[in-house]
């Protein structure tokens, strides 16, 4: 996406995860912040980490990396004023802003798009665009997590529903915006037009658990919560090894991992015995199975399990990871692309390499303010001076290749 302009108008996480995911895959993306910056930076002093460095708030740093930041008061006329100007010549515009609110501020999609008809302008909503909560306000917990049924679908009977971890929804939508931009400039490229793109976290969310929903809607029937004592399929369950490490195997297709199963367990007799005979008799009889590889698996710690199920083609399973556990996994830094450091994005391109100026980190506010040449650092008390002769520049000089303060780190 090298010479691709984006603006980021985005705020907490949604909307910066799709611009840090163009900014990846080599979009120039400048990120607008308002004087006090992303109140997604704070997330750092609300996990009370040391505000110094750029571990003051790494999840911040994971959906901002290699953008540039300038500052814009848009409660301001010439605020305002100053965002059009980028806007004029973008390719895309991603925002997180409530629908209202952007109307208010004259960067809907009408009032942008008037003047720059080729722009891709993406748009991450709450609740989507019509209906009765369009305006409504949202985090990825409400729309996405509790909304949506996540939280009802994991939640076993009696329990109360867990908690999602940070962003889960966030990510998947800003995802699911990254493509829809990239399919917009695609239809461009056909066009000569460019278009309104949009997705919300309930969508998002409903899309989640479609496997379950689609199949009420069409049958009247919901899946029922799995419970790992009581499993239907005992063969698509969680276990423990000896040293308290678990894993979970992953025989859905009931005769193709039933005998790789028994193999692994030293008991082929099982192939033969009448109770687990047929998928139908192993679910009959599945709390007793259960329980009977409970006591196998408990004599032996998870390593040497692995040295045994990776002997079997047809046996598929996986570790149980903590973050420890996934830090330490060769197959992670081979085959994610990401180091200890800093997450990189959800998509690699294989047959050509990302630019060597991606994956940086994210600047402070207003970090790129005064020009291409001097960039300096802008703290919340002291707003850039001039960001419209800024923007200006930094445009032009990324058609000519003279813009290179697009990543500096801090």
């Amino acid at each position: 996406m090298e010479d691709v302009k984006v603006v980021e108008l985005g705020v907490w996480v949604a909307g910066p995860a799709a611009g840090g995911i163009l900014a990846d895959w080599g979009a120039d993306v400048v990120k607008i912040e308002p004087p006090t910056g992303d109140p997604a930076r704070m997330f750092g002093r609300m996990l009370g980490l040391p505000q110094e460095g750029h571990a003051a708030s790494p999840p911040f740093e994971m959906d901002n990396r290699s953008k540039r930041s300038v500052v814009l008061d848009l409660a301001t006329e010439e605020g305002r004023s100053n965002a059009l100007d980028p806007l004029a010549d973008a390719d895309v515009f991603l925002t997180n802003v409530r629908p209202a609110a952007l109307q208010r501020l004259g960067l809907d999609y009408e009032a942008v798009a008037g003047s720059n008809p080729r722009l891709v302008y993406g748009l991450i909503t709450g609740y989507g665009m019509a209906g009765p909560d369009a305006d409504r306000a949202a985090y990825d917990v409400a729309a996405f997590w509790a909304r949506a049924g996540l939280a009802h679908l994991l939640t076993r009977p009696g329990d109360t529903p867990p908690f999602q971890r940070g962003g889960m929804g966030d990510h998947s939508v800003g995802m699911t915006l990254a493509a829809a931009v990239c399919a917009a400039l695609v239809a461009r490229a056909r066009t000569g037009t460019g278009q309104l793109v949009t997705t919300s976290l309930y969508r998002q969310g409903a899309y989640t658990v479609s496997f379950d929903l689609n199949t009420f809607v069409l049958t009247g029937d919901p899946i029922a919560v799995g419970q790992r004592e009581t499993m239907g399929n005992p063969c698509m369950n969680n276990y423990a090894a000896g040293d308290g490490r678990r894993f979970w195997i992953v025989g859905l297709q009931a005769d193709r991992h039933w005998p790789a199963l028994c193999r692994a367990v030293g008991h082929d007799d099982w192939l033969t015995d009448p109770r687990y005979a047929t998928a139908r008799d192993r679910f009959i009889n599945g709390e007793q199975l259960i329980g009977r590889l409970d006591e196998l698996f408990a004599t032996k710690p998870l390593d040497e399990w692995a040295t045994i199920f990776d002997r079997e083609a047809d046996f598929f399973w996986s570790p149980i990871n903590s973050l420890e556990d996934i830090l330490r996994d060769e197959q992670f830094h081979a085959g994610v692309g990401s180091s200890t450091s800093l997450m990189v994005t959800p998509a690699s391109r294989w047959s050509r390499p990302l630019p060597t100026s991606t994956a940086r980190r994210g600047n402070r506010v207003g970090r790129h303010r005064d020009s291409a040449n001097t960039p300096t650092r802008c703290s919340p008390s002291s707003p850039p001076a001039d960001n419209r002769r800024w923007l200006r520049a930094e445009w032009r000089n990324s058609v000519t290749g003279a813009g290179q303060a697009r990543a500096h780190p801090g």
